[in-house]
């Protein structure tokens, strides 16, 4: 094998076409080398192209929802969460439909399509709970798309009801599910996965859970969380995992992933963050720049996933409008409240559809609203989106 350097990498990637993107395909090493040594600003200009070829109207999408985290139960433990509460601790909730309902009619209020239900994996909730959840939230809301539990929480009502996860995931579509959020991949790497979440499960399961999905038809994305101390070739590794499902379940059921989220983990206030203050054999954590070089490779790796996500929630604002400079062409969500990612530091935990569009703006893109199945909205461009800048806004194409 001949061991390419990230310059001829590159040089190649310019012939790329979406037609011709099997004769261009990244491998593994190819993408290593890109994420070790590539200087940033060449690997951002390389996913810029690649974003332009996937979207070349200069459109950025982003969803007006809201995320509902039903329950904070959990026995997974994961080292990285502080939203968690063990069986029998005083600090843990369950919320009722009602209390539910009233968060979606809220969202139905500012004009959003989606709520992103996840929780804990709770052992009191049985598997009628969830049905008559799902239930209940389509006879009042049938316009709002249900995107509900992370793969790891559809093996726990497996495990609590006797049934397999395509039963479960069947049953609850027949009772009005939409789609799974992408939430619980972290690493798909075995080495990294058992030594931070032991309790969650192979990346097998995950996968598995996730193509079964697929098969019925249902929404899913994928998402990544990083910076756990892994090497730079473990990152690309869970892409690879991703990439061959995706490749599979499109040539099977014709729908895949819609899209790649990624983020780095946060350490503020939880069991994992606390390896940071002594002596470790890594350091942990990711900053902007490194995350913006896993933006730009995860564009130019996944030649089959057209839609990069932006995270704000964990980056801010202003590092997802680089990010969308970096081959992302979607600036996320408004959530409108978020309980898990913020328990372990981070302190935005909503974005106005303004500030979403602001964002896009400034970075020089058209802001168009969007659902879950990334569906292109009516997009009413606020006043303040537009209020003048001290300089001119550029334009992308």
């Amino acid at each position: 094998m001949i061991n390419l350097t990230w310059q001829s990498i590159l040089q190649r990637q310019h012939g790329w076409t979406i037609e011709k993107s099997a004769d261009f395909r990244l491998s593994i090493e190819d993408a290593a080398e890109l994420y070790e040594n590539a200087p940033l600003h060449d690997l951002m200009i390389a996913a810029d192209t690649r974003r332009s070829k996937f979207h070349p109207n200069g459109n950025v999408t982003y969803l007006v929802d809201r995320n509902v985290n039903y329950t904070n139960v959990c026995t997974i433990n994961c080292q990285f969460c502080s939203f968690y509460r063990p069986p029998g601790h005083d600090e843990t909730y369950t919320q009722s439909f009602q209390e539910i309902s009233d968060r979606v009619t809220e969202l139905e209020h500012i004009g959003g399509s989606r709520i992103l239900m996840q929780g804990g994996v709770n052992p009191e909730l049985e598997f009628s709970w969830y049905i008559d959840l799902i239930t209940y939230l389509v006879k009042h809301h049938p316009e709002i798309q249900l995107d509900c539990f992370s793969p790891i929480e559809i093996e726990g009502i497996a495990d609590v009801s006797g049934m397999s996860t395509l039963e479960v995931l069947s049953q609850l579509k027949a009772a009005g599910l939409h789609g799974l959020p992408g939430g619980g991949a972290e690493m798909l790497v075995e080495d990294v996965r058992s030594d931070v979440s032991p309790k969650k499960g192979s990346p097998d399961n995950w996968l598995r859970v996730m193509e079964e999905a697929q098969s019925l038809g249902l929404t899913t994305s994928a998402t990544n969380v990083f910076g756990f101390g892994e090497t730079l070739r473990q990152r690309v590794e869970h892409m690879a995992r991703i990439r061959d499902l995706q490749d599979s379940s499109l040539e099977q059921y014709g729908k895949g992933f819609t899209s790649f989220i990624a983020w780095p983990v946060q350490l503020e206030s939880n069991t994992f963050g606390r390896r940071n203050r002594g002596q470790n054999k890594h350091v942990l954590g990711a900053g902007p720049t490194e995350y913006i070089r896993h933006i730009a490779i995860s564009r130019l790796f996944f030649d089959n996933i057209s839609s990069i996500q932006a995270s704000w929630p964990t980056m801010g604002l202003g590092v997802a409008q680089m990010a969308l400079l970096s081959g992302a062409n979607d600036a996320g969500s408004t959530m409108m409240e978020e309980n898990v990612v913020s328990a372990s530091g981070t302190s935005k935990i909503s974005a106005s559809e303004i500030e979403l569009q602001n964002t896009i703006i400034r970075a020089g893109f058209n802001p168009v609203k969007r659902d879950s199945d990334y569906n292109l909205l009516n997009t009413e461009i606020f006043a303040g989106s537009l209020k003048e800048l001290a300089a001119p806004i550029p334009q992308q194409y």
